[in-house]
């Protein structure tokens, strides 16, 4: 739970200060000579080991919004540290924030992010910041809070995926019907094409399965393969990688819900074509650069080899 980062590190706000005094105090950092505007100013430091909770946002020169807390599900937070030594001026900054600071400030984006800003930014674009510290708690009350938070999200986002699921239903329908497949559907919502049946007896969790696959966005844009010669054909080809069957202990969370649910319905020799919709693959958060967030899934699975 502590973090000790660098401050330019910690960007997940949310807004809603509590303040104490108005004011227009204006100060300028030691280094980097950030100018800033105290809206408010508040008068509780927190006491080291302690957390400040602040919340931010960060706007080009014209106001349209980079980042913002709104949309997060947790906001901001530092543990106060009084041996701290600030590397830069926003570090200076954030180190002095006290419970119902709300203070404004701009600088170049090289400043603002410390030379990592956004590729779409130049390095001496301007950069607006509002910044606010609404609350300071113990080690033991920040970690009820983000225990809190965490399951107030779970919540919206199982509700989130019930929308999508059936939003999502139709898209795969029609991609169905474009393809001409004859697929099938579990209650879950897992869309399933068995190609070639397989033999022995019916697979139960705990099962081991070795399975080759090729996976695909719904464009058809292959992201990933344990087949060779798919890959050279996508031109996706890594020579620093093994290429053989992915052994899953099936119905285990060990992969998405999607391959869990639909490697039960397959055998020894199965062959067949998962269409998974996001909430049963990688949901909203996707997998890296290659798989976006809320993507729907299309596999071609062949189980090589069972091991009960």
């Amino acid at each position: 739970m502590k973090n000790n980062k660098s401050l330019l590190a910690i960007l997940v706000l949310t807004f809603g200060a509590s303040t104490m005094s108005s004011c227009q105090k204006t100060k300028t950092t030691e280094k980097d000579a950030i100018e800033y505007t105290y809206i408010e100013e508040g008068s509780e430091k927190a006491p080291n080991g302690n957390f400040v909770l602040y919340n931010l946002e960060i706007a080009t020169s014209t106001d349209s919004i980079i980042y913002t807390t709104i949309d997060q599900p947790f906001p901001g937070y530092l543990m106060a540290n009084d041996t701290l030594t600030p590397q830069n001026g926003m570090d200076e900054i954030f180190l002095s924030l006290r419970k119902g600071d709300s203070i404004n400030f701009q600088s170049t984006a090289k400043v603002i992010f410390n030379g990592n800003q956004p590729a779409f930014l130049k390095e001496d674009d301007m950069v607006k910041v509002k910044l606010g510290a609404f609350d300071v708690k113990t080690d033991s009350a920040m970690q009820a809070f983000y225990q809190e938070a965490m399951m107030a999200e779970q919540a919206k986002s199982a509700e989130r995926a019930k929308t999508l699921l059936v939003e999502e239903a139709k898209t795969i329908e029609a991609y169905v019907a474009d393809k001409g497949l004859t697929a099938s559907k579990t209650e879950n919502g897992l869309y399933y094409v068995i190609e070639q049946e397989g033999t022995g007896e019916a697979t139960t969790p705990g099962t081991t399965m070795h399975v080759n696959y090729a996976g695909y966005l719904l464009d058809g844009t292959l992201f990933d393969t344990s087949l060779p010669e798919v890959a050279k054909a996508n031109n996706i080809f890594n020579e620093d990688r093994p290429y053989e069957p992915l052994p899953v202990n099936v119905g285990m969370g060990q992969v998405i819900p999607g391959w869990d649910e639909g490697l039960l319905l397959l055998k020894k020799g199965s062959k067949a074509k998962f269409i998974i919709p996001s909430p049963l693959a990688y949901g909203e958060a996707g997998a890296g650069a290659l798989i976006p967030g809320n993507s729907i899934l299309v596999f071609d699975v062949e189980v090589t080899d069972v091991q009960k």
